[in-house]
């Protein structure tokens, strides 16, 4: 039987980018969408630190999809570390941050890592997860994030042309880096874009989670 990953997504455009590495890294999965576009729109009303409230809409979202009959569940949108890692405590299957399997693959590139991103109130949770990730792998590791303005919003508008040049214009400003991470699902898109741009490898989270998810599910059920 397939095993059932429920996909939870803040926003429409995250949707494509998981659906195509799944079909192409684990097309015997069973996956299921969930999507609260307003949890991304609200989360952008909150540019500091996520609220309780929204910690516990996010939770109740996730038990949601464990209710569905989940065996893992991914998140698609990186702006909820702290809700995520929430309900991970509180669902008895594998949740699955959206960045931790390219965190992983990008500082065994080297030390200096840069990552392009279009969704400001993620940074902040990503900076965060990286840091905390460095440190329990026991790897010195640096980050530097650049922020590319209104490329979201083209994306969003249906111009993915535009979305993907906006961020590989911006690459060349992280040329000096062992490698370049786009920090979003959606952001995945852009990367044919930036990898003509630089010569830096260049690292999406979708592929990367897809692995990380099945490594998962085929531990568990070993076990």
């Amino acid at each position: 039987m397939a095993p059932r990953i429920v996909l939870l997504h803040a926003t429409p455009v995250a949707m494509a980018p998981i659906q195509a590495a799944f079909a192409e890294r684990w097309p015997d999965a069973e996956t299921v969408n969930l999507l609260d576009d307003g949890l991304s729109l609200d989360r952008a009303k909150e540019p500091g630190e996520i609220s309780a409230g929204m910690i516990d809409r996010f939770v109740r979202f996730g038990r949601y999809g464990h209710d569905m009959g989940a065996d893992g569940i991914l998140i698609t949108c990186s702006a909820f570390g702290p809700a995520i890692d929430r309900l991970s405590e509180t669902v008895p299957v594998p949740v699955l941050k959206p960045n931790e399997a390219m965190f992983r693959a990008a500082i065994a590139q080297g030390q200096r890592i840069g990552m392009l991103a279009t969704f400001g109130p993620s940074i902040g949770t990503m900076t965060d997860e990286f840091e905390v990730f460095v440190g329990q792998s026991g790897r010195a590791a640096t980050l530097r994030t650049i922020l590319v303005d209104d490329a979201m919003a083209r994306l969003r508008a249906g111009d993915a042309e535009t979305h993907n040049r906006l961020i590989a214009e911006r690459a060349p400003e992280l040329s000096d880096c062992d490698a370049i991470m786009l920090a979003h699902f959606s952001t995945s898109r852009a990367a044919e874009a930036v990898r003509a741009a630089v010569d830096v490898p260049v690292l999406t989270a979708p592929h990367a989670a897809v692995d990380r998810m099945r490594a998962l599910i085929e531990t568990v059920e070993r076990a």
